[in-house]
């Protein structure tokens, strides 16, 4: 089943002012509350279709929403689904905890691992949480990104690997 998905972009700043682009679920709030506005007007389908840059079946569908239930109802409303567990306050105290980093929280190692950052939260919050979890606490409300350690040797001679690579290798080659 094919959509009419456009390209959904943000609008960018005006020259010199501090208004920073809109998000994507504000961009989309302002085509639909656009829409209304040309609904009122009298505009066709296709005329605000090609106004607020979406395809028709975009229109129609908001347009029964807008006979129904008037402008508001093509307002964003608030997300659905069960609330996160830690509260915007309790998010700041893990993350003012975690920047301390692992040491200063008794680990050896100043390295984060979903099972330590857990704990932390719990010691921070007072609240438990899944692996799953904390890993959305991290990359979602944190922003964090996952590091991975590189692994190579401390004894590396960058100079003797490219030696062998120049000398050795040629001379020990299978000649095709």
């Amino acid at each position: 089943m094919g959509g009419c998905r456009g390209g959904l972009s943000t609008f960018p700043p005006v020259a010199g002012s501090s208004l920073a682009p809109l998000s994507r679920p504000l961009l989309a709030e302002a085509r639909r509350v656009r829409a209304a506005e040309l609904f009122e007007g009298g505009a066709s389908n296709a005329e605000i279709a090609r106004a607020v840059g979406v395809c028709a079946e975009s229109v129609r569908r908001w347009r029964r929403v807008w006979e129904r239930d008037g402008a508001s109802g093509l307002r964003r409303r608030a997300a659905t689904g069960r609330p996160p567990k830690l509260d915007d306050i309790q998010v700041e105290m893990v993350r003012a905890a975690l920047e301390q980093g692992a040491q200063a929280h008794g680990f050896e190692a100043d390295l984060w691992t979903l099972e330590r950052v857990g704990m932390v939260v719990t010691r921070a919050s007072g609240v438990v949480l899944s692996r799953a979890s904390v890993w959305r606490l991290l990359t979602g409300r944190l922003g964090w990104s996952l590091q991975r350690l590189e692994r190579r040797a401390v004894e590396r001679d960058e100079s003797e690997i490219a030696r062998w690579i120049a000398h050795e290798w040629p001379r020990i080659k299978k000649k095709p």
